[in-house]
């Protein structure tokens, strides 16, 4: 029967009956327990909490993304000698290229300093952050693939450029579910538009209930951004309650005569969702309920501080809510071509504290120690100099660093050459990151799957290596 058909033929004893039915299903499903979602053959129970392959030592991941790729050479790998050829040629056998030459030298401006019991380098740029170096897992040996910006946030978002493939934290939902029924596993604070944009969010042939709620965009203040959709002014709850019911009946008739579908599965649970989401959102997106010092501690209402500070805490709040994947994006303003003296400036005082803050705030609440926070971006910047006082794309070598969720706290892994152009020791790729950070989770990569188009897929394709030293 169709939509149409339903609705003109149907009598009052029958609609009352089918939505109720529908409704019913829906939360029977609900009642039905852990079992029927793992094996996903329950309505709506995509997102219903799910046991992990392995013993998990984080629950839940925040992604601090700094958009545009901060200078690994400037913030957490000091290179001396690049300081004292500062304005000579660099030559390629000095760094194991073929190349006869790399371009001309430019060394950092910035002091760095050891810091903890660790004694980790970082910049005096990053002097907040620096008092919590005992709580960092630095990683300077990372690599990837992708001059170009689009390509590289697909990839670190996607684990490929080449094909629509899901993100990150849509894999993480899947295989996880959500510890909250009323609000969604993956959630995406101030997300990029460009460069990939939704893709760098999305679920693609995931259900769809796995794609990122998303809070507003890079470009527009955190103050300012609201959640698509969410309030409905015109019809009052129990008007909305009754149009669910219906709309769930038809859904559910729908999945019986296919059968078992993911995809119709996923929708059903996202109406679900959505309908609580109304009511539970909007409580954990005020900060009305923050003590004046947590506010100070971010930032929150000084500048220039104020517009991630407010994302950073949005993210504790997220997270102690029980969302699964949080991630939070600068704006697209660490692409220093030019005045990179300047530009890490200005973006480092911005995230500093924030970042900072974030970290006490979490290890103070006890939610660091399952909380694994991830701190990068789609690539570095070279040691050589552009366009007279900048640096350009360099996906060769760069930093990226985790906190808590049972990494190693006080470990620096990797070596760059003398120049940070290109990693001599201990190097991770992408994919080797993506699958720590699932496995940190309590999910093997090579586990992780989802059949599409007559093959299984994984975040990590058929690449991919966990570092078993960064964990504890």
């Amino acid at each position: 029967m169709q939509c149409g058909q339903f609705l003109h033929s149907a009598t009052r004893r029958d609609f009352l009956r089918n939505s109720a039915c529908g409704f019913g299903q829906v939360a029977l499903a609900a009642m039905a327990g852990q079992k029927a979602f793992a094996e996903s053959t329950a309505t709506g129970g995509a997102l219903f909490p799910k046991a992990p392959h392995l013993a998990a030592r984080a629950k839940r991941v925040i992604f601090l993304f700094m958009w545009g790729g901060p200078s690994h050479v400037d913030l957490f790998d000091p290179k001396p000698r690049l300081n004292q050829e500062s304005g000579k040629t660099l030559a390629g056998k000095d760094v194991g290229s073929d190349r006869e030459t790399m371009g001309e030298l430019i060394g950092s401006p910035f002091r760095f300093s050891q810091h903890g019991e660790s004694g980790m380098w970082i910049s005096e740029l990053f002097p907040h952050l620096s008092q919590h170096a005992d709580k960092l897992c630095v990683i300077n040996s990372m690599h990837t693939e992708g001059r170009a910006h689009g390509e590289a946030l697909l990839r670190l978002h996607t684990g490929q450029a080449n094909l629509v493939r899901p993100s990150v934290g849509a894999w993480v939902s899947y295989g996880l579910g959500s510890e909250n029924e009323n609000l969604p596993a993956f959630i995406t604070i101030s997300p990029p538009r460009g460069h990939g944009g939704v893709q760098n969010y999305g679920c693609a042939f995931l259900p769809a209930v796995h794609q990122a709620t998303a809070i507003g965009s890079a470009e527009l203040p955190i103050a300012e951004a609201k959640v698509s959709n969410l309030a409905n002014d015109r019809w009052n709850p129990k008007l909305q309650k009754s149009q669910l019911e219906l709309i769930q009946s038809i859904n559910q008739k729908h999945l019986n005569q296919a059968g078992a579908d993911q995809r119709i599965e996923g929708l059903i649970a996202s109406y679900e969702l959505a309908y609580h989401m109304q009511s539970t959102m909007p409580q954990v997106m005020s900060l009305n309920d923050e003590s004046k010092s947590t506010l100070d501690m971010y930032g929150v209402g000084s500048e220039p501080t104020d517009n991630f500070g407010r994302q950073c805490l949005l993210a504790r709040k997220f997270a102690e809510s029980g969302v699964r994947y949080i991630q939070v994006s600068t704006n697209y303003t660490w692409d220093h071509h030019q005045q990179v003296e300047k530009g890490h400036i200005a973006e480092s005082a911005k995230v500093d504290q924030p970042i900072a803050a974030l970290l006490e705030d979490l290890d103070r609440r006890g939610l660091l120690e399952d909380t694994l926070v991830l701190w990068g971006a789609e690539f570095g910047r070279t040691p050589t100099v552009e366009r007279g006082d900048g640096r350009g794309h360099h996906p060769d070598a760069f930093t990226m660093w985790m906190a808590g969720g049972g990494v190693r706290a006080g470990l620096t892994w990797g070596t760059t050459d003398d120049f940070g152009y290109y990693p001599v020791d201990n190097p991770v790729h992408m994919h080797d990151l993506h699958a720590t950070l699932l496995y940190a989770l309590g999910l093997h990569h090579e586990r992780l799957t989802y059949r599409h188009a007559g093959r299984d897929f994984r975040l990590t394709d058929v690449y991919g290596n966990i570092v078993h030293e960064l964990l504890a």
